[in-house]
């Protein structure tokens, strides 16, 4: 069997929408996804799915036994650990990278009710100092740091429907009253209707564009009057020799485009 030569880092909906442009194109591709969830979503492509976490050192080996021609990094816009270890593998084997880079819509709305930070902590501090009951609409990954920057808040979280995150929630001490298991995309009427029913004081969010439905979040915040505070996303560090940037989709049909001609 023909091993694919470029390999796909992601299990956001962009890299679904990279993987199906290749199935269009009849390139052939593998895709990596953390989880079996990220399997889930990936389900319908036409590339080879492999789910499981790896580091650079990992990483590296596997994209030589494979003979990866080149790299797609199409991960969350947050998951810098991951960035920087496509980056050292793809380096330390010379192979070139594209880095997708989701379209930010941050500088789209302002509003005295949006507070703009870069860290979780400083999310918490405003968030404490303005309300109880703080809804967290930020995933499951960094649950804990939330929780115990929230000391005597009521935390609400909306996550994925696993039973891995609903543990995860458990053990972060949420109660059956704290935790929304849902999956989107939503629309801006259904977190209205959403931040209403759970009675959000305050909502905090991510940065995380048209695929990750920043507006449909933030607008029903600012029509019921609820503050929003937004985690902006980490600079961006993927300037270097064989690294492309693609600066969304369109972007990215482009340069497939041109790949094997």
């Amino acid at each position: 069997m023909r091993q694919p030569l470029i390999h796909i880092f992601g299990g956001t909906s962009d890299a679904r929408q990279i993987c199906v442009m290749m199935d269009v194109a009849g390139i052939d591709y593998g895709l990596s996804v953390a989880t079996p969830t990220g399997a889930q979503q990936a389900m319908g492509v036409r590339g080879e799915i492999v789910t499981g976490r790896m580091e650079a050192e990992e990483m590296a080996e596997y994209l030589r036994k494979r003979g990866t021609k080149m790299v797609i990094d199409a991960s969350h816009p947050y998951a810098e650990r991951l960035s920087q270890n496509i980056v050292d593998a793809c380096q330390t084997l010379g192979i070139p990278l594209i880095r997708y880079i989701r379209p930010s819509d941050i500088d789209a709305i302002e509003h005295p009710l949006i507070y703009k930070v870069a860290t979780i902590k400083q999310a918490c501090e405003i968030a404490t100092s303005l309300a109880t009951r703080i809804l967290l609409t930020t995933g499951s990954k960094q649950l804990a740091d939330y929780v115990a920057h929230l000391p005597g808040k009521t935390v609400l979280a909306r996550v994925l429907p696993t039973a891995e995150v609903l543990a995860l929630c458990e053990s972060c001490g949420l109660s059956v009253d704290q935790i929304f298991a849902l999956k989107g995309p939503f629309s801006a009427d259904f977190n209205r209707a959403f931040y209403q029913f759970c009675q959000a004081e305050v909502v905090i969010t991510k940065e995380s564009g048209e695929q990750g439905g920043f507006r449909e979040k933030v607008e029903p915040c600012l029509s019921l009057g609820l503050p929003c505070i937004v985690l902006c996303r980490p600079g961006q560090k993927f300037a270097g020799e064989g690294i492309t940037q693609a600066n969304g989709l369109e972007e990215m049909a482009q340069l497939l485009a041109n790949f094997g001609t």
